[in-house]
């Protein structure tokens, strides 16, 4: 849609906007009444999408238009953000596709030089550049500015008066009118929908920092942060990353279901990307797919994207990249003020939730070390003075079976002091000494989870373990390990827990695979219970190409719960 600058200086299209000399008496005596109309079917709701609705279906109404519309300016101000219409069928709408852009032809010009015009044949005008394929044909045509206090925010126009007559002079003063209402409804619109949009992105921050400070598993609160920030910035994806032993970052939480796979991916410390997250500086990208920052495949398939670094006083913690879908609107200004805020508060809430574990890991030291304590100095000296009192009566018998007994129980005794001492020496070890080999950091987990269980869970290994078992399976064997035996402290009420490490197992599809399993007799899961530890299992199986899934336990008559997870080698 587009005008042609009139050349009589006296037309209406040169008239500044919202005069009314020249109008007939009977229009001038209805101006108070238009008004009063126009503002309340404008002024109804706050809504910015509404309200641009409505006000291209008052200008059709006012103008007796069969077409209307209004280009919104996009930050740059050289172009249009968004193009309302009234009146084109949606079919018709959907068939002629993209919507313009405003950089070119007619609407382009109007944007370069704002003004009122009138149009008799816009199709003759030199700037007109042609209708797309199945756009509605349109000749006459009318527009005018719209301001927002004093700024320009884009243009109203009508099209094909249902007369067939070229629009007239009332016609050009009812639009002003109402381009007028229209600025004053948008500015409302506009403050009630950058509340909003604040609220929600606060109410975010509150879930995040909630699941992160919840003691719950921290990957379900990692993919917490992650699925608010895809809701609240309206992304095709959100992923989180943290630090990765070799360098780089890797991703630990995604959400977006089609790209469950990414996880585990690292983006090396090579990428100019990692290195100015890692320097605390936040990186925006109209389109991630041809940014030649990017050198992973990770960011194939999108286009505006915001990553941000997740840091509190200077120290990185991690990251959250948002990417949109190829072609999207860039992210505003706006939203990226409300993002990086958003990242800060997450970062705020990670360190808190860190330091809380750090006091939980103390806690279980020091409950290891008391319990080292106890078993050396109490339980060691008692079975000690038992064996030596089995010994003088093994002594004093003169019956050769009664003194063969008791020599295999003192034998025994002697074993059970020797498996003792060698708890007290790894319950002893510092985190940094134990070995970390596959098989040694599942005794390690099964070891702390004895403290909160109040008993030590069963183990048993299938397989040369350390070595077939790859890093990323085994990095997620463990977690998965982790969850499994918190959710049987925390739901089951158990007596009693089995652990199954299986490095021969296989896949449906036939390939090799490490089976995890752990085997509880408590409670069961009630039907409709919380099952989000297990739904979060699934999804780290799931992403290396396995699965996770559940049955019968080893209580009575199958009571309890056994949690399997499976992946390839």
């Amino acid at each position: 849609m587009a005008e042609q600058e009139p050349k009589d200086p006296d037309d209406a299209a040169t008239r500044p906007t919202g005069s009314l000399r020249g109008l007939s008496d009977e229009l001038t005596a209805r101006v108070p009444e238009l008004l009063e109309a126009t503002t309340r079917s404008v002024g109804t709701g706050l809504e910015l999408r509404s309200t641009l609705d409505r006000v291209c279906a008052t200008a059709a109404e006012l103008t007796h238009a069969r077409y209307a519309a209004v280009g919104v300016l996009d930050e740059s101000g050289e172009g249009l953000s968004d193009f309302v219409t009234h009146g084109v069928p949606e079919e018709v709408a959907h068939a002629v596709g993209h919507r313009p852009d405003g950089r070119t032809g007619l609407l382009g010009a109007l944007i370069r030089e704002p003004g009122p015009i009138s149009l008799a044949d816009l199709t003759a005008d030199p700037r007109f550049a042609g209708f797309p394929a199945a756009h509605p044909l349109m000749r006459t045509f009318l527009g005018v500015p719209v301001h927002v206090q004093g700024e320009l925010f884009g243009n109203l126009y009508v099209a094909e008066k249902d007369d067939g007559e070229p629009f007239d002079e009332t016609d050009l003063h009812l639009l002003q009118v109402l381009a007028t209402e229209a600025g004053i409804a948008v500015a409302h619109a506009r403050a009630y929908e950058a509340a909003r949009q604040r609220e929600r992105w606060i109410d975010g921050s509150v879930a995040v920092t909630t699941a992160l400070l919840s003691g719950g598993d921290a990957d379900e609160a990692l993919t917490v942060v992650a699925e608010q920030a895809r809701r609240l910035a309206d992304s095709a994806a959100a992923v989180v990353l943290l630090p990765a032993e070799q360098g780089g970052l890797e991703v630990v939480a995604v959400a977006d279901g089609d790209r469950g796979g990414a996880l585990g991916r690292i983006v090396p410390h090579r990428s100019p990307v990692v290195a100015a997250l890692l320097r605390g500086e936040a990186v925006f990208m109209d389109d991630a797919t041809t940014d030649s920052r990017t050198i992973t495949r990770l960011a194939d398939g999108f286009g505006p994207h915001m990553l941000l670094p997740l840091s509190i006083g200077g120290r990185v913690l991690g990251a959250l990249a948002i990417p949109r879908a190829r072609g999207s609107r860039p992210y505003s200004e706006a939203e990226r003020l409300l993002a990086t805020q958003f990242a800060a508060q997450a970062a705020l809430a990670l360190m808190m939730a860190e330091a809380q574990r750090d006091r939980e890991r103390l806690a279980v030291y020091e409950d290891r070390d008391r319990i080292a304590r106890d078993l050396h100095d109490l339980v060691i000296q008692r079975l000690f003075s038992t064996g030596m009192m089995l010994e003088q009566a093994q002594q004093r018998s003169a019956v050769p079976e009664v003194r063969a007994g008791v020599g295999r129980a003192v034998d025994e005794l002697d074993v059970t002091i020797q498996e003792i001492r060698t708890a007290v020496f790894a319950l002893q070890q510092e985190h940094a000494e134990t070995p970390g080999g596959l098989r040694a950091r599942v005794l390690r987990e099964i070891g702390m989870a004895a403290v909160p269980l109040g008993f030590r869970p069963s183990h048993r290994f299938l397989g040369p373990v350390d070595s077939l078992v790859g890093e990323l399976a085994g990095k997620n064997l463990i977690a998965a390990l982790r969850e499994a035996l918190s959710n049987a402290f925390r739901h089951a009420g158990a007596s009693r827990v089995d652990v199954g490490v299986d490095a021969t197992a296989t896949l449906p599809d036939g390939r090799e695979a490490v089976r995890l399993s752990v085997a509880d007799d408590g409670v069961g899961i009630p039907e409709g219970g919380r099952r989000s530890g297990l739904r979060n299992l699934a999804r780290r199986a799931e992403s290396l190409g396995g699965a996770s899934w559940f049955g019968p336990g080893t209580g009575k008559d199958g009571g309890g719960t056994t949690v399997y997870w499976q992946v390839p080698l």
